[in-house]
Parts: structure tokens; C-alpha cells; sequence
């Protein structure tokens, strides 16, 4: 599905009120402590794609689990179909098997589990016998992806002595660990995280952090609820930034005090005018200044999910940026800082340099496009919506629109209520 998105040709509504679906992030992790302790109830689980493959594969009584795009429940069920007894197949779409996944097979191979790649060494399909974990001390490392740390964290409490969980190097999206911390202790299971600063003489690396959790055989708290997605919630801090003084949004079901890393986005955009307030559980976000910043320079390690929404608003606005922290983009849907180069210059004929981690832009006006704008979505959702907040500058076109089921089903009906004009192609 292809769509075609024009300026609104009537005045912006001003003061909705939308209601995202619950973050994928947490509810991804409460289904799998939900798998392991049944006494556990979730309220406002995502509707994400991501979310529904977790949540199919965990009820499915089938031998082989297909996951599609979700490389969360990729991660995730690979550390738990290796902790309960049975043997398991599971595969993902071709991109799937294209996301490497060697660093998480080997520290579970580690501790015990059986796991055979089925096709390409360090990809999946995996085939999975579980119930062999044994050993108490795991090491990994830990600067390629929060994801394989929080997928060791979720199955420990089960393990019949725990787990110590050593991490070498820098860690990366140290929000998203934070945010399993808190999950697993709100249902009481001890959790000790502490730095040490000793060298692994044999890799000549250094352990710089150390995760020790304890096993739990019941769960205190038995029911939690999810908050609604902050990585979702950036599309519309970006829409809001492109509007003029005064303009007006509210977001449900968010808290002043997340545990979701992405509500970093409140500080982000007020370098974009946009001012952010709380009225009991909804996010208000506030056009109050065009007097923006020239260039803003943002170290995105702790929120690489944003990456590509700031990106679109500073091509949008004008602005100069230098994006940094954003290793784990080259192994996400897509190349994601390819992408946004490919994607990126036919906005603006403006100069975008970019490295391993970081990307750089230097604009120059926006002129006007005779013809729609491409959007190529590289199978990645959030291309699809980072740009979306254009179309109230130039028109587009976004290819693979139904991608963003992925994250966020109601995009499009959302993006529609403040008048983008949006056509079927």
C-alpha cells in the first residue's frame, strides 16, 4: 500500500486529543515475565505487530514460531524458549534473517542452552532445545544491544540459582535496561546492579558493569499497567515543532515519571519551540517559540529510536545537525543511516555526511517539489512516520505505507484528524 500525502487545505484542528497504543517496549517485556509467573496481569498492552507476534508465539503449543519483523521477540524468545523445557523452531521475515543475533546465542550457549543456527552462522532460523541452562555467571558485551542484556534479565528470576550478568564495554540504551530493573522489582525480584572496573585479561576488555539477580519463585505485584509508547509520541512532538505559535496537542496515557528512555524527547524539542506539560496522565505539547537553533548537536546512544524523527524535523525546520550514539542503527529494519541519507536528499539539496554511528546535516533552503516527495520505507516503520510530519510542507509519498503497523496501527486515521489530505494509490 502506497499513500499520497498533501498539505491540509484547511486550517489545522487545533487541541486534539490522541490516545497512543501502549509501548511495545514494556509490554514486550511484561509478556514475557507474564509467560514465566501466569499470576501476572498487563492492562493497555500495545496493539503493535511486534507486541501480536509476542504474543501469538507465547500461546502457540506449535514447534515453529515465526516472529516476521519483530526483532524484539526475536531477542526475547530466543533467551526464553532456551529457559522451559521443549525443542523450538524459530524464524522471522528475510530481514529478519539478515539481523545477527550471535552475540545473545553465545552467552546462552554459555550457560547451558542448545541452539543451532539453521541456516547462516549468527542469524536466525534457530532451532532451539531449552531447559539446559546450568551455569550462574554469564559475560557479554555490552555496546551492540540493550535487547540481548534485557533478554538474560527477563528469563534470570526463573533460572533455579539466578544469574550474574557481566558487561564489557560502554552500554548502550541504558534507559531500556533501566526500564527491566524496574519492571523486575516491582514484582519482587532482587536485583543488584553495581560497577567494577577489573580487566578480562583474556580479551583484554574491561568489565565495567555487573548485573546480579536472584531467583524468584512467586511475584508480589500482580497486576501492572503499560504506558502509552514515547517512541511513538516523537512523531508528534516532530508535527507540533513544524506548526506555528500557539498550535496545541495532548497525548494520553503518559507519565511525569517514565521509565521509558524516549521521554528524553520533552528536553530534545525545546531546542524545536515545543514546550512540554503534564495534566494528570496527558502529555500536552505546546508551539511556543520560533526562535530556534541554528544547529543542534544530540548524542542519541540512550534513544537511537529517535534518531530518525529528529532528523526529519531539523531537514523540515532548516536546521543543522550533528545525530550521534547510533551504532545500533546499521542492524535495525534497515540500515536506518543509510536510509535517512537516501531518503534525506531529496528534500533539500543539503549535505549529509555520515559515518559508522553519527550523521551529519547541513542545510540549505527548502525548495519547492513540483512532484510529490519519495518516501522509501526499506521495510522500516519508522521511516514511514519520522517523515510523515513533512506533508505539511511538501507533498509525499510514501511507499509501503502499511508498515507502520509494526509500532503504531492507527498512524495514518491519527495523521488524518489533523488534516492531511491522505489517498490511496
Amino acid at each position: 500500500m502506497d499513500l499520497l500525502l498533501e498539505k491540509p487545505i484547511e486550517s489545522l484542528n487545533k487541541e486534539l486529543t490522541f490516545t497512543i497504543t501502549g509501548s511495545k517496549s514494556e509490554s514486550n517485556r511484561l509478556l514475557i515475565l507474564q509467560a514465566l509467573y501466569p499470576e501476572l496481569e498487563i492492562h493497555n498492552l500495545s496493539n503493535s505487530d511486534d507486541t501480536v507476534h509476542m504474543q501469538e508465539a507465547l500461546m502457540s503449543q506449535k514447534n515453529h514460531v515465526n516472529i516476521g519483523h519483530a526483532g524484539t521477540a526475536m531477542r526475547f524468545l530466543t533467551a526464553y524458549y532456551s529457559s522451559i523445557e521443549g525443542i523450538v523452531t524459530i524464524t522471522g521475515s528475510q530481514r529478519m534473517q539478515q539481523r545477527p543475533i550471535a552475540v545473545l546465542v553465545e552467552a546462552l550457549k554459555s550457560i547451558g542452552a542448545k541452539i543451532e543456527y539453521l541456516n547462516e552462522e549468527g542469524y536466525p532460523p534457530l532451532q532451539i532445545e531449552g531447559g539446559h541452562i546450568n551455569a550462574t555467571t554469564v559475560k557479554l558485551d555490552a555496546s551492540i544491544s540493550s535487547q540481548y542484556i534485557t533478554a538474560l534479565m527477563l528469563i534470570a528470576p526463573s533460572l533455579k540459582n539466578g544469574l550474574k550478568i557481566e558487561l564489557a564495554g560502554k552500554l548502550t540504551s541504558r534507559p531500556y535496561i533501566e526500564m527491566t530493573v524496574g519492571y523486575l522489582r516491582s514484582l519482587g525480584v532482587t536485583v543488584n546492579w553495581s560497577k567494577q572496573d577489573t580487566a578480562i585479561q583474556k580479551d583484554k576488555q574491561v568489565l565495567s558493569e555487573v548485573i546480579q539477580i536472584k531467583p524468584l519463585d512467586t511475584i508480589i505485584h500482580k497486576s501492572l499497567t503499560v504506558e502509552s509508547d514515547w517512541s511513538s509520541a516523537g512523531y508528534w512532538y516532530s508535527w507540533v515543532a513544524l506548526q506555528e505559535i500557539g498550535y496545541k496537542l495532548t497525548l494520553q496515557y503518559y507519565f511525569k515519571e517514565s521509565v521509558q528512555g524516549d521521554s528524553k524527547l520533552q528536553e530534545y524539542y525545546e531546542a524545536f519551540g515545543v514546550q512540554t506539560t503534564f495534566v494528570n496522565e496527558q502529555l500536552v505539547l505546546t508551539k511556543i517559540s520560533d526562535k530556534l537553533a541554528q544547529r543542534v548537536v544530540i548524542n542519541l546512544v540512550n534513544e537511537p529510536d529517535q534518531a530518525q524523527t529528529i532528523f526529519a524535523t531539523c531537514l523540515a525546520l532548516g536546521i543543522n545537525a550533528h545525530l550521534t550514539g547510533l551504532h545500533t542503527l546499521r542492524i535495525k529494519e534497515t540500515d536506518r543511516i543509510a536510509a535517512l541519507k537516501d531518503v534525506g536528499s531529496r528534500f533539500r539539496e543539503s549535505v549529509i555526511q555520515t559515518t559508522q554511528d553519527t550523521i551529519t546535516l547541513t542545510c540549505v533552503p527548502l525548495a519547492p517539489h513540483d512532484k510529490p516527495v519519495v518516501i522509501n520505507t526499506f521495510d522500516d516503520h519508522r521511516m514511514a512516520m519520522a517523515f510523515a510530519p513533512l506533508a505539511c510542507r511538501t507533498s509525499l509519498l510514501i511507499k509501503d505505507a502499511g508498515v507502520v503497523t509494526k509500532s503504531y496501527p492507527q498512524f495514518w486515521d491519527d495523521l488524518k484528524r489533523v488534516n492531511v489530505n491522505i489517498t490511496e494509490i
